[in-house]
């Protein structure tokens, strides 16, 4: 028989106020993606006026249709997920044989490679330098101005060296030399194979901020076939707000139609927009998340 350990009157309140707490959190999370939803599947004229705020109102796929018709859209799409893709796999090919050989006890110099490399994650030349730097390479309105520049990042490379220190065990790279295994091989052989939660954990931090990325797109790229599809929705913003501030000039016949009607499609291809770029982040996230906290916790415990 067992017995149960009786809960004190401070640990039920303690209790009570975790399950407000992670409650309030849940509705604040939830809330913002339901309200999109909604919106996405509403009618403008209920959105605009306030009188949608959680469930949908006039139902309507009006967005959706004008989202999958649009060609820019598309192309942005494409865009990105060629930028995401290339970008995250020369991030992995930079950032883990970077954080594997600083990982390295037997590696000569690691320190000042370290405090070198630390010392970007401090300072940097500026938005002006760079630009001259992205320009004068010639990568200007092309895919490289957006996967080239931020090829590594210093934290990532730290956390990956960490988990490369507490995780792969000296004895087994020492073993792996006696039987005559070389570096390159060690590293592509036996380390890769044991670091699936540290790989997952970087590709998806990888993968997120090239998807959500917009900013570079927004100084380095001219052509809009070459935009990523955070640049259009970025456009669809504009047109909306423009739409918005021109409802509020006094217009006449056809031009205060065209503006109402503009304005009201931006808003409603919104929503529609940001769901449908969302929804690859959602889906790939449930088939990483299992290595998700393994990777962040062994990696983030400084070494």
């Amino acid at each position: 028989m067992t017995t149960a350990i009786k809960e004190t009157k401070g640990d039920r309140l303690f209790l009570l106020l975790v399950y407000l707490f992670l409650t309030a959190a849940l509705i604040a999370v939830l809330y913002p993606l339901i309200y999109m939803i909604s919106a996405s599947i509403s009618t403008p004229k209920y959105v605009n006026s306030g009188e949608m705020w959680l469930l949908p109102k006039g139902l309507t796929l009006e967005g959706y249709k004008l989202v999958f018709e649009n060609p820019k859209i598309w192309s942005g799409y494409r865009n990105t997920i060629v930028y995401t893709v290339i970008g995250t796999l020369i991030n992995l090919a930079v950032t883990l044989p970077a954080a594997y050989a600083l990982s390295r006890s037997d590696f000569y110099g690691r320190r000042l490679f370290m405090i070198l490399i630390l010392i970007t994650m401090f300072f940097n030349g500026g938005l002006v330098p760079t630009y001259l730097v992205v320009k004068n390479l010639g990568m200007v309105d092309s895919m490289w101005a957006l996967i080239l520049p931020v090829s590594a990042s210093v934290w990532n490379i730290i956390v990956a060296r960490t988990f490369f220190q507490s995780t792969i065990p000296r004895e087994l790279q020492e073993a792996a030399h006696i039987d005559g295994c070389t570096n390159m091989r060690l590293f592509l052989r036996i380390v890769l194979p044991l670091s699936a939660p540290i790989i997952a954990v970087m590709a998806l931090f990888y993968g997120v901020g090239h998807w959500n990325s917009y900013f570079s797109a927004l100084i380095y790229l001219n052509k809009e076939s070459l935009f990523p599809l955070q640049m259009v929705l970025r456009q669809i913003l504009v047109l909306q707000q423009m739409g918005a501030e021109t409802n509020g000039v006094a217009l006449s016949g056809e031009m205060a139609k065209l503006a109402a009607s503009k304005a009201e499609v931006a808003s409603l291809v919104k929503y529609a927009v940001i769901i449908v770029s969302t929804l690859p982040v959602i889906v790939v996230y449930p088939f990483l998340q299992r290595y998700f906290v393994q990777g962040v916790m062994i990696g983030s415990v400084k070494g």
